[in-house]
């Protein structure tokens, strides 16, 4: 299947009726860990956007592997304006996305060590990229 079959698919299959539920579940902090909620500006409307995404957070730093790379809304948002926010858990993280093009998607899955996220987002994936958060510091 070419890639932009596999994306348009997908995108029906996760954007139509995966991600409105999860969104929900995670703004209420009923989904079990393993998954977050990214939260960016739309670059037309400039309101804040919610999608799921599979919990990357390590240390100082939140990583995404997006299944879509540039062709995905929320990475076409960060490349507007980076600043985001993360939903772990029951709290709120801030900070500033970067795109990193010369990352190696399938060497950084293998680092966070998301077996069942893993597995779909291999199976629906049309062209990988990476994104890094860097956090801010927790204030208090």
């Amino acid at each position: 299947m070419d890639a932009a079959r596999k994306r348009r698919l997908s995108k029906i299959a996760s954007v139509k009726l995966l991600n409105p539920v999860m969104r929900r579940a995670l703004e209420a902090g009923l989904v079990p860990r393993g998954w977050a909620l990214l939260e960016t500006t739309g670059r037309r409307s400039g309101r804040p956007r919610r999608v799921p995404v599979g919990s990357g957070l390590r240390g100082p730093h939140f990583w995404i592997v997006a299944e879509h790379g540039r062709h995905a809304d929320y990475v076409r948002n960060i490349e507007h304006d980076p600043r985001v926010r993360v939903k772990v858990g029951r709290r709120w993280l801030s900070g500033t996305a970067h795109v990193l093009p010369d990352d190696d998607p399938r060497a950084r899955l293998r680092m966070l060590k998301r077996p069942l996220n893993d597995i779909g987002l291999r199976a629906m994936a049309s062209e990988m990229v990476v994104v890094r958060i860097d956090l801010d510091p927790l204030e208090g």
